[in-house]
């Protein structure tokens, strides 16, 4: 006979919050000072949820605390009840000028470089008590965060991820080569084929965009490039403006290395595949008026970009 599921009624919504919060945080001790609960008190939410669902839940670990299979399935509907909660008691009507909203957004190096920082000055300005929260996105797992309420939006070279999420695209780019004022390649208007496969080249590690269209079409005319060095964007600048070394990249990112480097953009003698950046967001948001309202602001720089 199958075990009777727990009545709505009898379910404490604070043992949800508490089992939200480890989740999250993978420990009991991080949860408790997150919600402002003792070691105890958590203790105790947690033994009684155990008892509800019939499941450890969590197992200690060098790491952490380790969610069970039955934690895991839990963890997504849990997340979208609380948020739903959450949006209910939010008035109707969403006022910028007053909020003290937070926004968790996810962005990659490209988005940072080309959007963040109109955005968050637009933000600023028309809502003044709300705070950003910018997260890289390089090493996160984003439907995973978007599903758990940990962020709510994302932004960066993102497909198709399912129908629990709605996607717009924002820009489209292609690839350049960027190199220094001087450079001996640099003097005529496009890169002779020859001379940019001959040049060392600087592949940047942080940024995520495969550039192995290069190679291919390169391969085609019986050349190939040389990494010489692989280095991240923060130091890509640097290298290319006191070396004799090439790099391809999206064209916004080497607009923004132009302007602060003794460097030039200089077009392709290859097909560049087209650069897509786009926002994604969990479906439960999309008709959440401060998360609307959040995104009609990503959208109003992006036309000022184009």
């Amino acid at each position: 006979m199958p075990t009777p599921s727990p009545k709505l009624g009898a379910i404490d919504l604070n043992l949800l919050v508490v089992f939200d919060a480890v989740m999250q945080e993978r420990s009991v001790t991080r949860a408790g000072n997150r919600l402002g609960l003792s070691q105890p008190a958590m203790s105790h939410a947690l033994t009684r949820l155990r008892h509800m669902v019939k499941d450890a839940l969590f197992v200690r670990s060098p790491k952490g605390m380790i969610p069970t299979p039955r934690a895991e399935q839990l963890a997504i509907p849990i997340r979208s009840a609380l948020d739903g909660f959450q949006h209910a008691l939010q008035p109707a009507e969403f006022d910028p000028s007053t909020t003290t909203q937070t926004f968790r957004v996810a962005v990659d190096n490209y988005a940072a470089i080309a959007l963040v920082g109109p955005l968050v000055a637009e933000i600023a300005e028309r809502a003044p008590g709300a705070t950003v929260d910018l997260r890289p996105s390089g090493t996160l797992n984003i439907p995973d965060l978007l599903d758990r309420g940990e962020i709510d939006l994302a932004m960066g070279p993102i497909g198709e991820l399912g129908e629990r999420f709605l996607r717009r695209l924002l820009l489209q780019d292609e690839f350049v080569a960027l190199l220094r004022k001087n450079h001996p390649a640099s003097k005529a208007p496009r890169l002779a084929i020859e001379s940019f496969a001959a040049a060392p080249h600087l592949e940047i590690s942080s940024v995520r965009h495969e550039t192995t269209f290069v190679d291919k079409e390169l391969a085609k005319r019986k050349l190939r490039r040389r990494i010489a060095l692989r280095a991240p964007f923060l130091s890509a600048g640097q290298i290319l403006a006191a070396s004799n070394m090439i790099t391809v990249v999206p064209r916004r990112i080497a607009e923004e290395f132009v302007r602060n480097r003794p460097l030039v953009i200089r077009p392709l003698s290859l097909v560049s595949p087209a650069i897509d950046m786009a926002m994604i967001w969990p479906r439960r948001l999309d008709s959440q008026p401060a998360y609307q309202w959040l995104r009609n602001n990503v959208l109003g720089v992006i036309d000022r970009l184009k």
